[in-house]
């Protein structure tokens, strides 16, 4: 409609709106003047309609007042925090998802005529494709792959374009937390607890079973040189005394005795 001429009446109220500017000036130059910021733009309606060209700013703009009104847009990024959603996981486990969604606003005519409220609409949407994506996964893939499945459901919005119609694009979706009951946190830590003792017993017993055999290849060597033996029976009696002991066993040879007996 920003092409179309204006009619007789609105014509009328287009010129006295100039002729009130002309009488109060130059207070009305203070109501005409609005300074847009680098990141603002302003879409400005005259009578209604759109005016020609398009978005206005950044800069100083200028508007007549009692027929014109404009809306500023910030073009910058926006945070949208997602309220938390109640998703049945596929292994039927119910748990608990925030998110937190990142977006900016690409077209700023679009943003204002298509759309009363976009982040509201942005939240809605968010809401239901977080639920529909999160459903389809049990629940150690979403607490192991929160960044896949943040990047799966970013990707799920820009595909099916959705917002491209209300002049917005989602530049980034995060899963912030992942909340579960405590009767499920309580029994997956006993769980966790049981693995890791069966863990420990099969360490333990691992162990023993080289110690074992360790044990027989030393006395292997030992039984075929009588003097390693002899050596090691040194080497542990020097390791067991120091200054304060009082009895010492040294173990003795058998075939030593065997050869005083006879």
């Amino acid at each position: 409609a920003e092409n179309q001429r204006p009619g007789f009446c609105e014509t009328v109220f287009i010129a006295l709106s100039y002729l009130l500017v002309l009488l109060f000036f130059p207070i009305s130059i203070f109501m005409c003047l609005v300074i847009l910021q680098e990141y603002q733009r302003a879409v400005i309606l005259r009578l209604g309609r759109l005016r020609p060209g398009g978005p206005k700013g950044p800069g100083l703009i200028f508007i007549v007042p009692c027929v014109d009104q404009y809306q500023k847009v910030d073009l910058r990024t926006t945070s949208l925090d997602v309220p938390p959603q109640d998703i049945l996981t596929k292994d039927s486990v119910t748990v608990n998802v925030d998110a937190v969604v990142y977006y900016r606003i690409s077209n700023p005519l679009d943003v204002t005529l298509q759309v009363i409220d976009p982040a509201y609409c942005c939240q809605l949407l968010a809401m239901t494709t977080l639920r529909n994506v999160t459903g389809l996964y049990m629940l150690i893939e979403l607490v192991s792959a929160k960044k896949a499945l943040s990047r799966q459901i970013k990707n799920m919005l820009d595909s099916t374009g959705a917002t491209d119609p209300w002049g917005i694009r989602i530049e980034r979706v995060e899963i912030t937390d992942i909340m579960m009951p405590e009767s499920l946190q309580r029994a997956m830590a006993v769980e966790q607890e049981a693995r890791r003792e069966a863990m420990a017993k099969v360490a333990a017993a691992n162990g023993e079973r080289d110690a074992v055999k360790a044990l027989k290849e030393a006395a292997d060597i030992m039984e075929s040189n009588p003097i390693a033996l002899q050596l090691r029976y040194l080497q542990t009696l020097n390791t067991i005394c120091n200054d304060k002991t009082e009895a010492i066993v040294f173990p003795l040879p058998i075939d030593i005795l065997e050869k005083i007996v006879k």
